[in-house]
């Protein structure tokens, strides 16, 4: 799902806590619940570089009185029908090993866990999914800039076991998403690496945007590969 609501570290905690407050309300103490945050809100909660977010995408384990608590505070605070939700389980990121490879961290009212990705699986499924037009690929390259300013470097070994433990192997992985790991440990500056793709990825979006003003209702999922090839090659000829 998305929206033109921004999520930012700050308002999505305070969403979370208000979440954490109406489901104790609704629901009591005795069953508690787990959200585990995908994605973009995951990236959101754990690293400085990305500042928001159009999309909560999560796994949620919870009574049904949870989808309840979650539109009552997207009422109170003027959110879209489903801020939270587990739409991405339709995509090709998804995997069932999702809850194993959590990590804590947050608890709201004694009663809401809230956990995030472990990073090497947060950039497996960036990898995954290699949208050129999102914030897929640069995620991966704000991830491993983050550990490596902390001393804590994840190894091009261990993102690919992360891979093969989601998915099975690499086979799914989009050619853009190799070439692109791969390219960013032979660099080794993964600083210089996430600002280049973050800037190719805003040309991206603007592409597409484009397109869809000049070619209505013709941009589907399966042909947006090759209209951001033509733009490059467009923009290539006109230098």
């Amino acid at each position: 799902m998305s929206s033109e609501i921004m999520f930012t570290k700050d308002n999505l905690d305070k969403y979370l806590k208000e979440l954490g407050k109406e489901f104790r309300k609704l629901n009591g103490t005795k069953m508690p619940a787990e959200i585990i945050l995908i994605g973009g809100a995951a990236v959101l909660a754990r690293y400085g570089f990305r500042e928001m977010t159009y999309d909560v995408d999560a796994v949620i384990l919870a009574s049904s009185v949870m989808k309840e608590a979650i539109n009552h505070v997207g009422d109170r605070f003027g959110l879209p029908h489903g801020w939270l939700n587990m739409d991405f389980k339709r995509t090709k990121s998804f995997s069932d090993k999702l809850a194993q490879v959590s990590v804590y961290y947050r608890m709201y009212s004694n009663v809401l866990t809230i956990r995030t990705i472990a990073a090497e699986y947060l950039i497996a499924m960036k990898l995954m999914s290699g949208r050129q037009y999102k914030n897929d690929l640069s995620d991966v390259a704000g991830i491993l800039w983050e550990h490596q300013k902390n001393n804590d470097s994840i190894s091009i070994e261990v993102i690919y076991n992360a891979i093969e433990l989601l998915y099975k192997d690499h086979s799914g992985i989009p050619v853009i998403s190799k070439t692109f790991i791969d390219d960013a440990f032979s660099d080794g500056n993964f600083e210089r690496t996430y600002r280049n793709i973050r800037e190719s990825e805003k040309q991206a979006r603007q592409d597409l945007l484009n397109f869809e003003r000049d070619y209505p209702k013709t941009l589907k999922a399966e042909n947006i590969d090759s209209i951001l090839e033509q733009a490059r090659k467009k923009r290539v000829n006109s230098d």
